[in-house]
């Protein structure tokens, strides 16, 4: 007989988890008593938002479901935000919150909060656990649907007396869920379907989501897209899937995507979508495109299929083996005269200029990503910097994580201290604005205190800057509550806790620092001046 807070401790450890991001309070103490003898290392981040986010950059760059924990009432509620980000964008997650004891359920004692209910639209699945014995069969459930089919996050909301009982401990072997059993393997007949459209497609085009990620299939895509020749471009969680200077890659497409990519998708005659959603950011007139394109739409989720976009060739399957399937039956085709059309679009965007006494972001972050190991992960924060990140970051061998779905300020530093844990051996940056930066800033603490070498880079505009330029553009310039002011000296904030903090404010000034910053052994931190009235185009 162990306690039921062992227990779940003994399932983290079966499941071969590594490190939990977390914040405790009274509800969750039983399982933190107990997570205190185990060789499970614990973060301790200083919002519980944060340890969501934190657990998300985990699990993306190891692709496999991540563990978070908050105590009952604020602390779960905290939570919330980042398991909706997670969701928007299929992050496996295991997230565990402590709740008051069963018999206080419904009386809105101190710190109750019915979290399993206010997280409902945001989770894959949900367990309010009754029954301590119940455990085991929970958490080996709740690995499973977390880490198979279209990923999500999972939440299990355990009373403080059910971690206190006492149980037998026994770890399921297997999962037998009825009423789960996601597709995985693609119909033939429709795999042979695609391969005839796209062989038979004067202009056909390849969009590239990130369900490629999830299904483990980057080295099956590019493979594929190698064989047949066909042009590629990617959704904003797709980017990364090809090197930026792959010859076959055109960037990504939609209202923030660059030229090349978006004219691919305005003259191509078949597309193809694989583990994308056709997001509204992605494909701003989805019905439009369905009128003058055939569309094919692979994806795990057969819900996502034809949901904003008419489909001709609909196949639900894991996109790594469909992939793999497709590549192996796929006729030679030759596409080279469509494929030097988009080329000499891609060829003709015209560079960037210095503006006096500032930094230019799309320039630096170019010239960044130039002198960066082929392997840098870099992690983008929601606003300008992020659009000027996907489109100027060129990508290597790296990844480039983001928020995408749900566009959640405070993303970047908490989700790059968890990539950095996954992957220690990459380069890991996170690039924010001066507003975003103010929502995560504690978690430098966090930094410190584990050791993490997280290069930062800070685009300071004094302004939120994506909201002025929407105001500017579409709202006649009322820039209405968008200053910064009373923002504190970054630089200043940043070596109070020890972190190596240069301000920078002409190019040559911020490629010097950029050369300090790539030589740093531990983090950095780089502020950018950046002007004003700088915009995403």
């Amino acid at each position: 007989m162990i306690q039921a807070a062992e227990a779940m401790v003994k399932c983290l450890e079966i499941e071969g988890v590594k490190v939990v991001y977390g914040y405790p309070g009274a509800a969750i103490c039983p399982f933190y008593d107990e997570l205190h003898k185990s060789d499970v290392h614990h973060v301790l981040v200083r919002h519980e938002a944060n340890a969501g986010h934190a657990a998300s950059g985990y699990a993306r760059m190891t692709n496999r479901p991540a563990v978070c924990i908050a105590t009952s009432g604020p602390g779960a509620t905290n939570l919330i935000t980042a398991i909706a980000t997670a969701y928007m964008d299929s992050v496996p997650l295991i997230c565990i919150t402590g709740q008051v004891s069963s018999d206080q359920i419904g009386c809105d004692v101190f710190q109750e909060a019915d979290i399993t209910g206010a997280a409902e639209p945001f989770v894959k699945y949900s367990y309010l656990v009754k029954d301590a014995k119940e455990l085991p069969r929970v958490f080996k459930e709740a690995f499973h649907i977390a880490g198979t089919g279209r990923k999500g996050p999972v939440l299990i909301d355990v009373p403080m007396d059910i971690q206190k009982e006492m149980i037998e401990f026994e770890y399921p072997d297997s999962v037998s869920m009825r009423t789960y059993k996601p597709t995985v393997k693609g119909n033939v007949m429709q795999m042979k379907k695609i391969c005839e459209a796209l062989a038979s497609a004067k202009k056909p085009l390849i969009c590239a989501g990130g369900g490629v990620f999830l299904s483990d299939a980057r080295d099956a895509l590019v493979k594929f897209t190698e064989k047949t020749g066909i042009p590629a471009v990617s959704t904003m969680m797709g980017l990364s899937l090809y090197p930026s200077e792959h010859p076959l890659y055109f960037g990504m497409l939609g209202m923030h995507g660059v030229k090349s990519a978006n004219e691919a998708v305005s003259r191509c005659d078949t597309i193809v979508l694989i583990g994308a959603r056709v997001g509204d950011r992605a494909v701003k007139s989805p019905k439009f495109l369905a009128k003058t394109t055939k569309i094919i739409h692979i994806d795990i989720d057969p819900a996502e299929i034809g949901k904003n976009i008419p489909v001709d060739i609909p196949l639900v399957g894991d996109c790594r083996m469909v992939l793999e399937g497709m590549t192996e039956i796929m006729p030679d085709c030759d596409h080279s005269d469509w494929v030097k059309e988009l080329s000499d679009i891609k060829n003709s965007v015209p560079e960037e200029d210095e503006t006096e006494g500032f930094v230019n972001p799309k320039m630096f972050l170019k010239k960044l990503s130039a002198i960066c190991p082929e392997n840098t992960v870099c992690v983008a924060d929601v606003g300008q910097n992020q659009i000027w990140a996907c489109n100027n970051f060129e990508m290597k061998k790296g990844r480039f994580l983001t928020s995408g779905g749900m566009g959640t300020m405070g993303y970047s530093l908490p989700a790059a201290i968890g990539a950095k844990m996954a992957c220690p051996e990459n380069e890991v940056i996170a690039i924010c604005g001066d507003g975003s930066f103010q929502m995560q800033m504690m978690e430098l603490a966090t930094i410190m205190q584990e050791g993490i070498a997280v290069k930062v880079i800070l685009m300071k505009n004094n302004r939120l800057g994506m909201v002025r330029e929407l105001q500017t553009v579409h709202y006649e310039n009322h820039q209405m509550a968008v200053h910064l002011k009373g923002s504190p000296d970054f630089v200043q904030l940043v070596s109070a806790y020890g972190i190596p903090a240069e301000r920078v404010e002409t190019m040559a000034d911020a490629e010097a620092a950029a050369e300090r910053m790539k030589n740093a052994k531990g983090p950095y931190f780089i502020e950018c001046n950046v002007y004003k009235y700088e915009t995403t185009l």
